[in-house]
């Protein structure tokens, strides 16, 4: 008997195209109240019948006809559960939407239902009068929703899950409640990627995980911070100089850029690291990352930028100046080399600046500032780049496949990059869902018995979809 697949809270698709990764095949409904959400999934799932309104106005019943359903996915807004809402009271209507997944388990009855959110969910209870988690009953409605789902005859667990062991290039942590029905066990997935350096790896058990720098894509030129119409502010500065003096400059191994990107622009070695733009500590913490890591955790701003410094050998016996002193020849590519060092001196520390003649501030432990030294050999930098990632990039960084379509709706309206974004922000990363899904209702993934199925997501000629068996 064919079952059909709903993906409840669709958005633009990332829990339906892991799914449909595992399985080979589209999902039978989606559901979502964001038009902008629901054209996104159609051009990338029209095969799938669309619900564009609220969850709880659609009859289950009338939905699924008569048909047995295998698998009730759901992802309902997280901003409210989320400690990332900060100190803006709740509203209980969204942290509510959950109860949706009872009522579908109650009406239809589901065989497998899964729910997806973040950890904070598991402290799920009610308000102050205030709109603030009360924190003396914390976790109150969470078991009380895990009682009523059990209620309805389902086994229930729960665990919390990180993208980058599963394939995808970010370490976004998820929790994933499993109930089901049909007597069989719940089953998380286990681990496939892992860090490079663990005993695991080495020996061949897992995968190396996925980097930010496989997401890069190195074809886009990064401009100079120096060369601007506009100038940046004072804080984006700070926070680039902060990032190269831990990233690049006191880092024995800061990441160098691939040799086809660098080959373009100058000469000698272009090293890059990537810049966070949330709010900054009390303390001015250095917010960003290394790039041979995945990426941190998405949301629905685009707060990445990759920051480039492009370096020169040292020659002969150079190593470096104070600042006070004449700026000594530069003869490839040095456009900047007395602005990069002043910058740095500026703007590192506690971002209060200084004046040149005086001794740099808060860095006793390295007086040749910009000069990065890479495999014993003096580089120093010559100029800085700077732009923020694009909507492809993140895309990619979420665990989506390349041939995605982010950029244009099923009816071929341009989606502007904000838009974009925020879908991203947003989504699932598919490889949670794929895995979920293998492990938990294998006989419905290829392999198995199954029909003949479709490969959207492998290359082909434009317009053409892969068949297997």
């Amino acid at each position: 008997m064919y079952e059909i697949i709903v993906d409840s809270f669709a958005g633009g698709g990332g829990a339906s195209t892991g799914i449909e990764l595992a399985i080979g095949r589209s999902v039978d409904i989606a559901i979502n109240h964001d038009p902008a959400a629901i054209a996104m999934h159609r051009a990338n799932h029209p095969e799938t019948k669309h619900y564009c309104e609220s969850v709880w106005d659609v009859d289950p019943r009338e939905v699924v006809k008569g048909r047995q359903v295998a698998l009730c996915w759901f992802s309902p807004d997280c901003k409210h559960h989320s400690r990332a809402k900060g100190g803006k009271p709740r509203d209980n209507n969204v942290r509510g939407l959950a109860w949706v997944g009872v009522r579908w388990g109650a009406t239809v009855q589901p065989r497998v239902i899964m729910l997806e959110n973040v950890v904070e969910f598991q402290e799920w209870g009610p308000l102050t009068a205030d709109g603030f988690p009360d924190k003396k009953q914390k976790g109150r409605t969470f078991n009380v929703f895990v009682n009523a789902l059990k209620r309805q005859g389902y086994k229930v667990d729960w665990n919390e899950l990180t993208a980058s062991d599963y394939g995808a290039p970010t370490i976004r942590k998820r929790f994933f409640l499993i109930a089901r029905c049909d007597g069989r066990p719940i089953i998380w997935p286990e681990p496939t990627h892992g860090d490079p350096e663990s005993i695991a790896v080495k020996t061949g058990k897992l995968n190396p995980w996925h980097t930010a720098a496989e997401i890069i894509d190195w074809s886009i030129p990064c401009p100079s911070i120096f060369e601007r119409k506009k100038p940046l502010v004072d804080k984006t500065l700070r926070r680039i100089a902060r990032g190269l003096w831990k990233f690049i400059i006191n880092n024995p191994k800061p990441f160098i850029a691939p040799v086809t990107w660098k080959a373009n622009d100058h000469s000698g070695e272009v090293v890059a690291f990537l810049a966070q733009y949330h709010s900054e500590t009390a303390n001015h913490e250095v917010r960003g990352q290394v790039l041979d890591k995945p990426i941190m955790t998405l949301d629905t701003s685009n707060r990445y930028a990759l920051v480039t410094s492009h370096l020169v050998k040292m020659k002969g016996d150079n190593i470096g100046q104070p600042v006070t002193n004449p700026i000594q020849t530069i003869t490839a590519g040095g456009l900047h080399f007395g602005e990069v060092r002043a910058f740095l001196v500026k703007y590192y520390g506690t971002g209060e600046g200084q004046v040149l003649t005086e001794p740099l501030h808060t860095i006793p432990t390295k007086d040749r500032f910009g000069l990065v030294t890479i495999h014993g050999q003096d580089y120093q930098i010559v100029d800085i780049g700077m732009r923020m990632l694009e909507p492809h990039e993140l895309f990619a960084a979420q665990g989506f496949p390349s041939n995605y379509i982010i950029d244009r709706d099923a009816d071929g309206k341009a989606y502007p990059k904000s838009a974009q974004v925020a879908r991203c922000g947003n989504s699932v990363p598919p490889p949670f869902a794929e895995h979920l899904v293998r492990v938990n209702l294998p006989e419905l993934c290829p392999g198995s018995g199954s029909a003949i199925s479709f490969e959207r997501y492998k290359q082909t000629a434009p317009g053409q979809l892969a068949f297997s068996m």
